[in-house]
């Protein structure tokens, strides 16, 4: 059949010209898939893995069953389904031959191309995401996903069923998972764990769960074979350099060692909607923005401007989610993206704030209750390995503290002090003087301030430290949308050396160190420097919030400590580096705070 493809495309028939070349326009690497398949078979029906019964069943035939098993779970009677993800439209069209009135959603419209091609124009698909899709409510007895789940946030998933769907209704999802998670940095698979307790969190109960992992596996090596066999013909077909397949091809077999290892697996899930739950917990983003400032203004006593939110929460990574009660926002769990470096290594955490509970539901702090709810299921959905971020911090007051230690939500690993120093005079240095930077227009500036920053990361490879480059003092000092802030660099009097970088904040009576970048030895010289800023403009006291492992080195420059500790948690609920590993290592001053 190979040798028919190569030679003589033109006499197939038309609609088959038109599929294989829709299916060339796929997205990278379905397009790869698609194209290996059609070399391989003659043709292509689908691109999802494929369960194989037996050693000796082609890729087409294992996929045919994947297929087979969807089917055998729906009902005889026509039913009105949703299929999100059509991919080629093979178990689309088997559904529609069966009598189920079906409709599919996918965003890509290359895989729309193919249907159309395949079936013709009228084909009941339309191109959009299932985040934006709308339909009135219990239109569809089942939502399918076939491949399609490991995309989307689990959140959409089980909250638009719960509208979609009338009780009783079903979701079926036949996908890969992660079965458990090792790996600091991102995975893309969702952990399967972590979907079932969502599932019953949000009203769904769990029908059938099928381990299908071991049919599945050998997909990898079918796909790795064709990709190798047809290697010449994909490169100069689809136009593909010769690094891309050895990409696709190391992705595949990581793939393969991950089934292998038990940390990857395929699973069949069938879950019914049995109750709508009391408390709803969804995504929160910005066109919800109103109804989080609301609550915040009614929980606080003072409002938060749209401005403010978008710069804490339209960043990048940057989520919230919310508790609805019949259809009002009652509870606000927020998470703000910082990089850091663990010990050295880039990673990437979350800063927990605008946690808020209204105060008529406050009364429920138990693991039903509307705060245990949020902060699990986001630690479930976003903090530890293999997620979005590898850990959190944040700034709880002592009962907030309690609350969630008791919950098993949060563990302490240290705590936050403040030191204050009485202003100084004016005299000034001798060797070194203050230059203010209200932008940098300068080169020499962006460059000077990020060696200071890689001196000072340098000397804390044994902590845990935000990132303090120039790119992230611009975007949290330079460009908040309230506060004004004082960036000054200290300089050698002689010469053009830098010796540090203070970040002041100047309230009516006191001045507060937000941040310090410079190498550990020259902090004595930055909180002298600071001292006489704050009795130039005049203030009562100077003072620094600082980690209480970290404190000796500002009460040898002569400060005191005073006030509450405020206590930096840790997150417990999910698989994440161990409280042991994290204990008294932070650092984070005032600017580590988004309230500051």
């Amino acid at each position: 059949m190979t040798q028919a493809i190569d030679s003589d495309v033109d006499s197939l028939p038309a609609w088959e010209q038109n599929m294989h070349a829709a299916c060339k326009n796929l997205a990278f690497p379905l397009n790869v898939y698609a194209y290996a398949l059609i070399l391989e078979e003659g043709q292509v029906d689908a691109l999802h893995y494929g369960l194989f019964q037996r050693d000796d069943m082609s890729i087409r035939q294992a996929q045919q069953h994947s297929t087979d098993l969807i089917l055998l779970r729906l009902p005889a009677s026509p039913s009105r389904i949703l299929e999100i993800g059509v991919g080629l439209g093979a178990t689309f069209s088997l559904l529609t031959q069966q009598g189920h009135q079906v409709h599919g959603i996918t965003p890509d419209s290359a895989q729309i191309a193919c249907l159309q091609a395949r079936f013709g124009q009228q084909v009941a698909v339309s191109c959009q995401r299932l985040e934006d899709f709308e339909a009135a409510a219990e239109s569809f007895d089942w939502l399918l996903f076939q491949e399609s789940a490991q995309y989307i946030n689990p959140l959409v998933i089980f909250n638009q069923a719960l509208g979609l769907l009338p009780y009783g209704g079903s979701i079926l999802i036949v996908d890969e998972f992660a079965l458990r998670r090792t790996e600091a940095h991102q995975e893309g698979l969702h952990l399967l764990a972590d979907i079932l307790t969502l599932a019953d969190r949000l009203g769904f109960e769990l029908v059938e769960h099928i381990d299908l992992s071991s049919m599945a596996a050998p997909t990898l090596e079918h796909l790795l074979r064709m990709t190798h066999a047809h290697r010449q013909r994909l490169q100069r077909d689809l136009g593909l350099e010769a690094g891309v397949l050895a990409q696709l091809d190391e992705s595949n077999r990581h793939y393969r060692k991950k089934y292998a290892e038990g940390i990857f697996g395929y699973a069949l899930l069938h879950f019914r909607k049995k109750t709508m739950p009391k408390w709803r917990v969804d995504l929160l983003g910005e066109q919800r923005a109103a109804e989080m400032l609301s609550l915040f203004e009614q929980v606080f006593g003072h409002s938060m401007s749209p401005q403010l939110w978008r710069w804490k929460y339209g960043r990048a990574n940057s989520q919230a989610l919310g508790i609805w009660r019949d259809g009002r926002l009652v509870a606000h769990y927020g998470g703000m993206s910082r990089a850091i470096l663990l010990f050295g290594e880039a990673r990437t955490a979350v800063q927990i704030g605008d946690v808020m509970v209204d105060p008529a539901e406050r009364g429920v702090l138990t693991r039903k209750g509307p705060f245990f709810l949020m902060a699990a299921t986001f630690q479930e959905r976003y903090i530890g390995y293999g997620k979005v971020f590898l850990t959190a911090y944040g700034f709880p007051n002592e009962r907030a503290m309690r609350v969630a230690e008791r919950l098993g939500l949060y563990t302490g690993v240290g705590s936050v002090i403040e030191i204050e120093w009485k202003p100084a005079g004016k005299m000034p240095h001798c060797l070194t003087r203050l230059q203010p930077i209200d932008d940098w227009h300068e080169i020499w500036q962006t460059s000077a301030i990020d060696a200071l920053w890689h001196q000072m990361a340098m000397e804390l490879q044994d902590a845990i430290v935000g990132v303090r480059d120039q790119s992230y003092l611009r975007a949290r000092y330079l460009d908040h949308p309230e506060h004004a802030y004082q960036l000054v660099l200290v300089v050698s009097r002689f010469g053009t050396g830098l010796r540090g970088l203070m970040v002041l904040r100047h309230d009516p009576h006191e001045t507060e160190i937000m941040d310090l970048i410079a190498p550990l030895h020259a902090m004595p010289l930055m909180v002298s420097h600071a001292r006489r800023i704050a009795g130039i403009h005049g203030k009562n006291r100077l003072f620094l919030r600082i980690p209480k492992n970290f404190a000796a080195r500002f009460t040898a420059t002569g400060g005191v400590q005073t006030g509450e500790e405020i206590p930096i948690p840790t997150p417990a609920w999910s698989h994440a580096p161990a409280a042991e590993m994290l204990h008294n290592h932070w650092w984070l001053t005032g600017g580590d705070m988004d309230f500051r």
